[in-house]
């Protein structure tokens, strides 16, 4: 299988700048990371009752 190489990186980036706009895409960008951080801290909420039920 072939990776994605950087014409296809540029490619891509253009679409989502047409689509989006140029002042949209920050914004996602930011909701993007900000669901990444949350879906983190949410296993690790997660796992932490199942480490303290194993102690006790």
């Amino acid at each position: 299988m072939r990776s994605i190489g950087p014409m296809e990186l540029v490619l891509i980036l253009g679409i989502a700048l047409l689509l989006f706009g140029g002042r949209k895409i920050p914004d996602l960008a930011k909701g993007l990371g900000e669901g990444i951080k949350n879906f983190k801290n949410a296993l690790k909420e997660e796992q932490k009752p199942a480490e303290e039920k194993k102690q006790a």
